[in-house]
């Protein structure tokens, strides 16, 4: 028997978790929640652990007529506490919430194609057909994280919805790298990406935030398999040997860890972004959770204080808001990984806990046109009603 908790924001943004490793138990436990509310749409965030037809199935049977979407994950976030093994479900009332769907399937082939044909379709069901209200409207992305299309369909999404900003996350299965799974209209679907696009009189603000600094070491891309994100040279040296020398330690000793410790940035407009190492392969090439080319030139950076910068963030959306009431977070699993690694994970849970932060540990981040590693994307609600030009 597992445990499930539940709370509704100010906003009126409802939700629920259970660890109950029982689908139909889960669902049933967190359905009490919910119990005679007038909800616009649910979306859930699950473990890998949990098939998602079963889950597809019991969400259905227990939210007739509500529209579900989702997808797997590398760990839950609940304000709570952080999860690993569970479900989360979010649900928003009809009353402030206006909810747009569109399923971009097939995107290794056809995502940028159909990318743009979603994005026209919602901005004509936005309020009077104009998609361009980006002081009352944001967009969410959940997208197959085996895919390795993030990057080109983040871009035509956003070149295509205008001024209207968007953040999500890629799906993940707990390290395991194999599938990750989405659910859309209650059912699974596969290589695909979940557009929503929502409108709310309640006030938000779209964030980021990352705990990097660049240091003066160099690895150059000389030798890569880019459809596959796979690196097998840097500075013409085998991959994980030059990486593991220039963070100094033996490619036996690289894993999750480590990749975590020793971030891989690009420098793009003048600021670093994270281009992330998945795994190390048997042949000592590295797989990475972002786009790479050769040529491509890394910087090794060293992380700073968590706490601290995902703090000040949080105080400045605070301020922003004139007090945050809720947070839908998009969270790296490398950031999860490096707080336990430095053993900051107990306060890490409880700074979420106090923002209440509902959400996931991701296999990437999206913001706007860019796609994402070891960054905390997301949206802040104020427990206001926005006041509009």
């Amino acid at each position: 028997m597992g445990r499930a908790s539940s709370s509704v924001s100010a906003s009126g943004i409802c939700w629920a978790a259970s660890d109950d490793p029982d689908v139909g138990q889960a669902v049933w436990d967190m359905r009490a929640a919910f119990a005679g509310r007038d909800l616009q749409h649910i979306i859930t965030f699950f473990s890998p652990h949990h098939d998602a037809e079963a889950l597809s199935s019991a969400l259905r049977d227990s939210f007739p007529g509500v529209p579900i979407t989702g997808c797997s994950t590398a760990g839950e976030i609940t304000p709570s506490g952080m999860m690993e093994g569970g479900i989360v479900l979010l649900g928003f009332p009809r009353e402030r919430f206006k909810i747009h769907t569109g399923l971009i399937e097939n995107i290794n082939e056809f995502g940028v194609e159909r990318a743009n044909q979603i994005v026209r379709k919602l901005k004509d069901e936005t309020t009077n057909g104009d998609g361009r209200r980006s002081d009352r409207t944001f967009a969410l992305l959940m997208i197959d994280g085996m895919s390795n299309a993030e990057e080109t369909l983040v871009a035509a999404i956003r070149w295509a919805m205008d001024d209207v900003q968007l953040v999500g996350g890629s799906a993940g299965d707990n390290l395991a790298f194999r599938r990750t799974s989405l659910i859309y209209g209650g059912r699974p679907v596969d290589n695909a990406a979940i557009l929503m696009m929502v409108e709310t009189d309640v006030d938000f603000r779209v964030f980021k935030t990352q705990n990097f600094d660049p240091t003066p070491v160099k690895l150059v891309v000389t030798a890569a398999d880019t459809e596959n994100r796979v690196v097998y040279e840097l500075n013409a040296e085998p991959a994980a040997l030059e990486y593991a020398s220039a963070i100094g330690l033996m490619p036996n000793d690289l894993g999750p860890f480590s990749f975590a410790s020793y971030p891989l940035v690009v420098k793009v407009g003048g600021d670093y972004f994270c281009r992330s190492i998945r795994n190390m392969n048997p042949d000592g090439s590295l797989s990475f959770f972002c786009a790479i080319d050769e040529g491509l030139v890394f910087t090794v950076a060293r992380p700073q204080d968590m706490i601290r910068s995902t703090k000040e963030t949080f105080d400045e959306l605070d301020q922003s808001l004139g007090g945050i009431d809720f947070v839908i977070g998009f969270d790296c699993i490398l950031r999860r990984l490096d707080a336990e690694n430095r053993q900051i994970r107990r306060d890490l849970n409880e700074l979420y806990q106090s923002y209440r932060v509902v959400g996931f540990h991701t296999y990437g981040e999206q913001y706007n046109a860019m796609h994402l590693n070891q960054t905390l994307t997301g949206i802040a609600f104020g427990a206001r009603t926005a006041v509009r030009p």
